[in-house]
């Protein structure tokens, strides 16, 4: 399975845990049109917004990632991000907080200046994707992994396309999901973390393993299949 396949399956699988958080949030942009397309539409470009967003962070977390495969230093890091990427679905499981960053409160906001003055679903979508999301961190740390800017740009690119079919349809359902069967899915996504977690750590080791442990060139880079 290539980088892009699960980038996407990330996507697909973590959209449930999308919709129970973000949801609220996106059913609230109002949308002022009258014909059923035109308000479909308006939620294309919301959810466009999250993928440009994510393909953005993904281009910018890729040249950290470009200098550690030119440094050899992929594999370590693809072990270290995987026990982070545990750290994180055991806090959730032990409902461990985690204290949260203050650097996001501008993209707060500019978000509720965005939802104040009736901005565009797209400029709404846009800053979304820059809001705290543990499945986006997941797929960052994911990104991270990649060869080059270009690689991580197209695995969060592939992440945000994977979220998109259950957000919009959520979006333009009015959330057809029942709240009792978010909060099932929800409490599984740590394990899913955990899971994931476990998969970065064996494929930086190195144990010849096609498709989930590439072998340790000598020049420290690793092969992805």
């Amino acid at each position: 399975m290539s980088n892009n396949e699960i980038a996407f399956f990330i996507g697909l699988f973590g959209s449930v845990h999308c919709v129970g958080m973000c949801g609220p949030l996106a059913l609230a942009v109002p949308s002022f049109q009258t014909r059923w397309w035109l308000i479909v539409s308006d939620k294309l470009l919301y959810n466009i917004g999250r993928v440009i967003t994510y393909s953005f962070l993904g281009l910018l977390i890729g040249f950290i990632g470009k200098q550690l495969w030119l440094s050899g230093l992929q594999q370590g890091v693809s072990i270290v991000s995987g026990l982070l990427i545990i750290l994180a679905g055991f806090s959730r499981i032990f409902k461990i907080h985690l204290p949260g960053s203050k650097l996001l409160l501008p993209v707060n906001r500019l978000l509720n200046y965005a939802l104040r003055h009736k901005a565009g679903h797209l400029v709404v979508g846009l800053l979304n994707g820059f809001l705290p999301c543990g499945f986006v961190y997941l797929a960052l740390v994911g990104a991270i992994n990649t060869s080059s800017p270009i690689a991580a740009s197209a695995y969060m690119f592939w992440f945000g396309i994977g979220t998109f079919p259950l957000m919009l349809l959520a979006m333009v359902g009015s959330g057809f999901i029942s709240p009792v069967i978010r909060r099932h899915i929800n409490k599984a996504m740590p394990y899913l973390m955990v899971c994931l977690g476990l998969w970065f750590m064996i494929r930086g080791m190195g144990l010849n393993i096609p498709y989930l442990s590439p072998q340790k060139q000598a020049s420290g880079i690793s092969v992805c299949h």
